[in-house]
C-alpha cells in the first residue's frame, strides 16, 4: 500500500509540474500588432522604451511642464502582461507657483500610462485619465525628433464630451478651466 501511495503522489507531482510548464505564457516583441494568447507578456525585447525614460521639459503658454517618463515591466493589463511607459508631471506657471503636481501618485495610480507603438512608426501612443479634473482624458503621442532622442515631440488630443454636467468647473469660460496639459510641444530631455 506504502508503494502505491507512493508511486501514485510522484504522478500527481511529476503531471503538475508538466501542467504548470504547459500553462506558461509566451513572450512576444512589444510591436506585435495581432492578437496574442491570453495571459501573453508583450515585452520591450529591443529596449526601446528606455530611450524615452528620464525627466523632461517644456514650455507652452507661459506655464512649464515636466514629465518624468518611467518603464512599467512585465504589468498585467486586459488579458496581457507588458512593458509600458507611464508618465509623471508638474506644470508650474511664469513666477514657479505649482498649478498640477502628480509626481508623487504610486505608479500604479498615475494619470498617464502607455498603450503601444503605432503600427509602422515610431509613435508611441498613452492614455490620460484624470480623476481630479472631471475625468479628463485623452490620447497623447510622443515620438522623438531627432537622432539624439533628445527631443520629444508630444501631441494630446482630448477626448470630446469629456466634460461631466456635475463637473465643478462646468460652468466656467474655456480660458477659466484647468489646462493640465499641453496639445502641442516639444519637450528636451534633462
Amino acid at each position: 500500500m506504502s508503494l502505491k501511495y507512493t508511486i501514485m503522489k510522484n504522478i500527481i507531482l511529476i503531471l503538475s509540474i508538466l501542467f504548470t510548464f504547459s500553462c506558461k505564457s509566451q513572450t512576444y516583441p512589444l510591436r506585435t500588432y495581432t492578437d496574442v494568447p491570453d495571459n501573453s507578456y508583450l515585452k520591450d525585447i529591443d529596449n526601446e522604451l528606455n530611450d524615452y525614460i528620464g525627466t523632461w521639459k517644456a514650455i507652452w503658454n507661459n506655464k512649464t511642464i515636466y514629465i518624468y517618463i518611467s518603464k512599467e515591466i512585465n504589468k498585467y493589463t486586459l488579458y496581457t502582461y507588458m512593458d509600458y511607459l507611464i508618465i509623471k508631471f508638474k506644470v508650474t506657471d511664469a513666477t514657479g507657483t505649482i498649478l498640477f503636481d502628480n509626481t508623487n501618485l504610486p505608479n500604479d495610480k498615475v494619470k498617464i500610462e502607455g498603450v503601444n507603438f503605432k503600427s509602422g512608426e515610431n509613435k508611441y501612443f498613452l492614455s490620460y485619465v484624470d480623476r481630479d479634473l472631471c475625468m479628463r482624458s485623452g490620447t497623447i503621442i510622443i515620438n522623438f525628433t531627432d537622432s539624439t532622442k533628445t527631443q520629444l515631440k508630444w501631441h494630446y488630443g482630448e477626448d470630446e464630451n469629456w466634460l461631466d454636467s456635475d463637473c465643478f468647473y462646468k460652468n466656467y469660460p474655456p480660458a477659466q478651466r484647468p489646462e493640465p496639459l499641453p496639445y502641442d510641444a516639444i519637450f528636451t530631455k534633462k
